[in-house]
């Protein structure tokens, strides 16, 4: 998508870098709160998102959101849902995985939205589309047997971590295929509202079940937490859906594959994490797959 008359403001893409350079902060977060555990970082960081964007929504989108339809509230439920169990299992994946493994893993939800789309959707793929599943497939298992050891401090129990980026991949991906649905008729605010709230519900819910206390943890790991719904939440994911008013969509995913390199970069400056280079030719191969597919859906 571009603006009217075709012209892409370097603005654009000024902020695009912008945010994507937000989103990869949240690594660093994740890992500062980690006195606490994974499920209830994921509840403040999520309920301070939803205090965030829910006032602004049911002012300025109040009356779209009141006209939403019985199915579109079905299909933001399953939105919201989806995208809290991404934020628990993403989250948790980084207390047990290096932080270049699980940003490499979690950025392949590209592919799994082509393998949705096929299924669900009925969207044929392409020759190169299923090469790059299957190219991507081999990294994903060359990463796990090359992680299968612990090598930080921070990587305990890599193959688990592993396990966790990738279902946050695929959750995430679910929450983008649902969103498609709505976002043709529906603003964003009057989406990302409910959708919010809901995703607060979620991991609200699961550390509920799980019986992860929320309270009475040290005040910086609540103020940890209110600045990833700031940084990477809002400013990150807002500069991103700013961008993509101007910028094709297939532009934009393919800049967010920068995202695992800045995570990579800040688990090496903060946390001492260098990736082996059979870990970085792995990670490569694996981003490269992504990069494949998202050319081929231009």
């Amino acid at each position: 998508m571009s603006s009217p008359g075709g012209s892409r403001p370097a603005k654009a893409y000024l902020i695009l870098a912008l945010g994507l350079l937000a989103i990869s902060t949240s690594v660093v977060f994740i890992r500062w709160a980690g006195s606490a555990p994974g499920e209830t970082v994921a509840v403040w960081r999520t309920v301070f998102g939803a205090l965030l964007v829910a006032p602004i929504a049911s002012v300025k989108a109040r009356d779209e959101i009141r006209s939403l339809t019985t199915r579109e509230w079905g299909l933001i439920s399953i939105s919201g849902a989806f995208l809290g169990f991404h934020f628990v299992t993403w989250i948790n994946s980084l207390y047990f995985t290096s932080v270049a493994s699980a940003s490499s893993l979690v950025a392949l939800s590209p592919l799994f939205l082509a393998i949705l789309g096929y299924f669900v959707l009925k969207e044929q793929l392409r020759r190169a589309e299923i090469l790059a599943i299957i190219v991507a497939t081999l990294g994903v298992a060359a990463l796990a047997w090359i992680d299968r050891e612990p090598t930080a401090a921070a990587a305990i129990r890599p193959m688990l971590g592993n396990g966790l980026a990738l279902s946050a991949a695929a959750f995430v991906s679910v929450y983008l295929l649902v969103g498609r649905f709505v976002r043709q008729k529906r603003s964003w605010l009057a989406y990302v509202g409910p959708v919010y709230v809901i995703t607060a519900l979620t991991t609200v819910v699961v550390a509920l079940i799980s019986g992860t206390p929320l309270f009475g943890w040290g005040w910086e790991v609540y103020v940890i937490c209110l600045a990833m719904a700031i940084v990477p939440h809002l400013m990150g994911h807002g500069s991103v859906n700013y961008a993509l008013k101007f910028l094709p969509a297939a532009t934009v995913g393919l800049a967010s594959l920068g995202v695992p390199v800045f995570s990579s970069l800040w688990g090496g400056v903060f946390f001492g994490e260098i990736p082996a280079w059979p870990a970085l030719v792995a990670m490569a191969v694996i981003l490269g797959s992504v990069v494949l597919v998202i050319r081929q859906s231009d």
